[in-house]
C-alpha cells in the first residue's frame, strides 16, 4: 500500500530506537540542565535518519553477534555524530538541523559550542562500558577504530573549511572524494561497519574490505546529500545552505572546470563573496549556472557509479557472512542510501 514504509526504513527505524535509548540513558538526570543537558536532550531526540547505529548493528548480527554486543557502540556514534552536527552547524552558521533552530541558534554560541564539546566527550563513556560486555581486548580495539575515525574527520573538516577560506578553485572531483572519505565517509559508514563487524566477528572481519565497501557507499550518500540541498520539497530549512556557504560541492567543482568560460566566471565571482553578500536570487542564479553546465546530472551520474561500485565490493566486504536478515539489509541499504528524502 502507498505510504507504507519499506522493510528497509522499518529496520532502520528499529535499529535507531534501540540506540536512542541508550543514548537517552547517559542523558538522563544529570546536571546541570538548562545551559547543557536540557539543550542535548531536546537536540538527541530531534528526528535522525538513524543510519549510523542501523549499520554498526546489522553488521554486528550479520557476522554472528547478538546486536545488544553493538548497542553502547552505537550510542556511542550516535553522540559523536551530534557533537559533530552541533559544530557544524556553527561553523557553516546554519538556521536549522532537522526541521528546527539549530542549537547555537536557540541558545548562543558558547552554549552550543560547549554542548558539542559535551557530547564529544560522553561518547568515550559507552565505549569504555564496553569492556564489561566485550572485554577489554575487543573493547581497546572499538575505541582504536572510534580514535582514528575522530582524527579523520577533524581532518576532513579542515580540508573542506580550509577550500573556503582560501577561496580554492582549482579543484577535481578527486579532491572532493578525499575530502569526503575523510569527513564524511569516516564516520557515517565506515566506523559504523567496521566497529558491527569488529564486534559481531570478535576480530576476525576482514575489515579492509569492508572500509572499500564503506567508503563507496559513504561517498554516494554525501553526493545525494549535496543534490538534496538543491531540492525545496527534500529540504529541513537549509535550502542551497551548501551554494550560500560557499562549499565546493561536486557540482560546484564540475562546473568550476567546466561551464563554458562566462557561466564559470559567473560561478567565481559568486563564490569570491562572502555568505552575507550572496542573495537569495543569486543562489538560485547560480544553481541554474551549474546545472546548465551539466553538473547536477554529472554527480547523479556519480552517485550512481559509486552506488554500483557499492554493489560490487558488498560480497568480499561480506564473504564471511551467512545469509540472514540483517545480511539482506546491509544489502538493501545500497539503493536506499539515494532514494532516501533528506
Amino acid at each position: 500500500m502507498d505510504g507504507e514504509p519499506r522493510p528497509v526504513e522499518v529496520a532502520v527505524e528499529s535499529y535507531r530506537a534501540a540506540a536512542a535509548e541508550i543514548v537517552a540513558e547517559y542523558l538522563s538526570a544529570r546536571e546541570p540542565g538548562p545551559h547543557l543537558y536540557d539543550p542535548l536532550r531536546a537536540f538527541m531526540a530531534r528526528d535522525g535518519k538513524g543510519l549510523r547505529p542501523a549499520l554498526c548493528l546489522a553488521a554486528c548480527e550479520a557476522f554472528g553477534g547478538a546486536a545488544g554486543d553493538a548497542l553502547q557502540s552505537a550510542a556511542a556514534i550516535e553522540l559523536l555524530h551530534a557533537a559533530f552536527l552541533i559544530h557544524d552547524d556553527i561553523e557553516d552558521d546554519s538556521e536549522w538541523r532537522r526541521g528546527e533552530p539549530t542549537l547555537h541558534v536557540l541558545h548562543g554560541v558558547p552554549i552550543a559550542l560547549n554542548a558539542g564539546d559535551a557530547l564529544a566527550v560522553m561518547c568515550l563513556r559507552p565505549l569504555l562500558d564496553n569492556v564489561d560486555r566485550l572485554g577489554s581486548r575487543l573493547a581497546r580495539s572499538v575505541l582504536a577504530e572510534f580514535q582514528a575515525t575522530m582524527e579523520r574527520t577533524v581532518e576532513g573538516q579542515a580540508i573542506e573549511l580550509g577550500w573556503r577560506r582560501d577561496n580554492t578553485a582549482e579543484l577535481t572531483p578527486v579532491d572532493y572524494l578525499d575530502m569526503i572519505l575523510h569527513k564524511t565517509c569516516a564516520y557515517t559508514t565506515i566506523l559504523p561497519l567496521r566497529v558491527g563487524a569488529l564486534i559481531g566477528s570478535r576480530g576476525r572481519a576482514d575489515l579492509d574490505a569492508i572500509s572499500q565497501f564503506g567508503f563507496s557507499l559513504g561517498a554516494a550518500f554525501q553526493i545525494k546529500d549535496d543534490l538534496l540541498d538543491l531540492d525545496a520539497d527534500a529540504n529541513d530549512g537549509n535550502l542551497m545552505g551548501d551554494i550560500s556557504e560557499g562549499k565546493r560541492t561536486l557540482m560546484v567543482i564540475h562546473s568550476l572546470r567546466f561551464a563554458p568560460p562566462a557561466a564559470r566566471a559567473r560561478v567565481q565571482a559568486f563564490l569570491d563573496r562572502t555568505g552575507t553578500e550572496r542573495s537569495t536570487d543569486e543562489l538560485r542564479e547560480i544553481v541554474d549556472v551549474v546545472d546548465a553546465a551539466g553538473s547536477i546530472a554529472f554527480a547523479q551520474q556519480y552517485a550512481d557509479a559509486l552506488l554500483a561500485q557499492a554493489e560490487e565490493r558488498f560480497d568480499d566486504a561480506f564473504a564471511a557472512c551467512v545469509p540472514s536478515p540483517a545480511l539482506r539489509f546491509l544489502r538493501d541499504v545500497i539503493p536506499f542510501m539515494t532514494q532516501r528524502a533528506r
